[in-house]
């Protein structure tokens, strides 16, 4: 009650039987005034942050790709409707640990030191729960940790040991012992425990006086695609729809991709089809015919290196290991769907939907079949895109979408934010609040994203170390070509020891470049078209900017920046 409404109040004939005197009772009133002021400017959001691993944008029907009919995910549809949508979220390199590393931290690789697959992030680098719980949340994790050390930052763990398994999966348990002897397996499919054990944290660990972070990770939908067996019925007999590019790639690529005369195309870029020698999708499932299992570059015979074409019967065959790869990768999609609907239904049941900030993300995209591609890592559209969405009823307009480009070290900045907190300096992503609670760009709003992958040859995938620009409109990339090496010692075994490359080798070096408002399937490098002359100038020039702004220049690998320097201005 007002101080002016206590007055009309007190004035009525009746209030004078009371026998109270006005000072005590505006006291008393202003007391209980100034007490709800108090709670409700210091009543702080609980925030969810749900994240799946894999979880690309063509596979939800909000995105509206060529899966958006198969309805694959329509409690995840719904949430993102009932929040904005992010239709330009990328990541700044398509691969598991630097993509996490980029969310806690809320810096770029070399700031945060999480480079590739063999990073780890310790404790006093977990910088989101530790901002966090300076302004008072419980903080949690459940679910896919992957960054190799303990989350000692948080409250509370209970993280996959690693990747993880999909079935019976063992956790790490804060409390449970020390770090990483602190094992606990339980049985069933890990999309079910991990929602499980996150009601369970609900329900024993939760404190209730204070504002909660819960980080909620998902393994699914990642490779080796395992769902849980009550989806096995699931699109049986769906025809799932196919990108073109699986079968004419186009003018796609360039000679760093595809090398000269399409001679790379046997080990760049693991495949659907036969077409890569050394890893692709049929070897992943079953053994099926002309089955060959190559390791290494000796193993190809030379007349194998010839361009790749399909015929009729391998083009049948690459279909048969589309529908399964497809229809196995979206089986854990939908049991992901599922456990969504039972937790958004405990949220509601115990009146936690309202004051809750919930996004739902993946640590990056990745490659359902197009230009033939399986896996992440590319700066190809499929791979660089992350599904990004939030929902904040007290401050998000509901049905809104904004093509406003993000990428993932905003996320912490956002939160943090979001919770009435301040950006921390050594934070390099920028919160995006603004855009949320007006769904206005503003003016000064960042207008390209940049994107760095360094396995060169990695892990059997064959992608060639690359970085590059992204705009709304526009996409350039470089392939530098060069693997790690000890710089004193060039001819040093170069792969870290998790890498598990196959190629010691070299690839060409080459641009590319995509107008992708004329070629959103990106099927056609223009980089040699002298219609866009000007305009690659210029995203050069942002490029470079933007590696020296955020810190990602190559002066301390002189070997790969004397390859930019030669070949900047080819």
């Amino acid at each position: 009650m007002s101080f002016k409404s206590l007055l009309s109040h007190y004035n009525c004939p009746s209030c004078f039987t009371l026998n109270i005197p006005l000072w005590v009772l505006l006291l008393l009133f202003s007391c209980s005034s100034e007490n709800n002021e108090v709670a409700n400017e210091g009543k702080r959001p609980n925030i969810i942050y749900i994240m799946a691993d894999d979880h690309t944008s063509q596979a939800f029907g909000v995105y509206g790709s060529r899966l958006a009919g198969l309805n694959p995910t329509p409690t995840l549809d719904s949430l993102a409707k009932s929040g904005m949508l992010f239709e330009n979220c990328f990541v700044n390199n398509s691969i598991c640990v630097p993509s996490r590393a980029a969310v806690l931290t809320g810096q770029r690789a070399q700031t945060n030191g999480v480079l590739d697959l063999e990073g780890s992030l310790p404790p006093e680098k977990q910088f989101l729960p530790m901002e966090l719980k300076k302004l008072g949340y419980q903080t949690a994790i459940i679910g896919k940790w992957h960054l190799k050390e303990e989350p000692a930052s948080f409250d509370y763990y209970k993280v996959l040991n690693q990747q993880g398994t999909y079935f019976d999966p063992v956790f790490r348990i804060q409390g449970k012992g020390a770090w990483p002897s602190n094992e606990v397996q339980y049985e069933g499919h890990s999309s079910d425990v991990i929602t499980d054990q996150v009601i369970n944290w609900f329900e024993k660990e939760r404190v209730e006086d204070k504002p909660f972070f819960l980080m909620y990770h998902f393994k699914a939908p990642h490779d080796d695609f395992e769902n849980a067996p009550r989806y096995e019925g699931f699109l049986e007999d769906v025809f799932i729809p196919e990108p073109e590019s699986l079968y004419d790639n186009g003018s796609n690529g360039s000679v760093a991709t595809r090398g000269k005369r399409d001679s790379l195309t046997r080990y760049i870029g693991s495949s659907v089809s036969h077409r890569n020698l050394i890893r692709n999708q049929a070897m992943n499932i079953w053994q099926g015919p002309n089955y060959k299992n190559y390791r290494n570059a000796e193993d190809i015979l030379p007349n194998e290196l010839v361009k790749w074409e399909m015929d009729e019967e391998e083009k049948k065959y690459t279909s048969e290991v589309y529908q399964s790869y497809l229809k196995k990768y979206l089986r854990c999609v939908k049991g992901i769907d599922d456990n969504m609907k039972r937790f958004l239904a405990y949220l509601k049941t115990n009146g936690l939907l309202e004051n809750t900030i919930i996004v739902y993300t993946s640590d990056q995209g990745f490659m359902l079949g197009e230009h033939d591609y399986i896996d992440k890592r590319w700066m190809y559209e499929e791979s660089l895109r992350m599904p990004f969405f939030i929902r904040f009823p007290e401050k998000i307009e509901a049905n809104t979408r904004t093509d406003a480009i993000i990428n993932n070290t905003d996320f912490a900045p956002t939160l943090i934010e979001l919770a009435g907190g301040t950006k921390p300096d050594y934070m390099q992503g920028k919160s995006f609040k603004a855009i949320l609670e007006t769904n206005e760009e503003p003016d000064d709003w960042p207008k390209s994203s940049y994107y760095r992958y360094w396995m060169h040859l990695a892990h059997r995938h064959g992608n060639p170390a690359h970085f590059g620009i992204r705009t709304k409109q526009y996409k350039l990339i470089f392939y530098y070509g060069k693997y790690w090496v000890d710089t004193d010692k060039p001819e040093a075994e170069w792969n870290k020891s998790s890498w598990g490359n196959d190629f010691t080798t070299h690839t060409p070096v080459a641009w590319e470049f995509y107008d992708l408002e004329k070629d959103p399937q990106e099927m056609n490098n223009r980089y040699a078209d002298p219609e866009y002359k000007e305009t690659i100038a210029q995203l050069k020039e942002e490029l470079k900017r933007s590696r020296v702004e955020l810190n990602e220049t190559d002066q301390n690998y002189p070997h790969i920046q004397k390859v930019i320097d030669e070949h900047w201005n080819d």
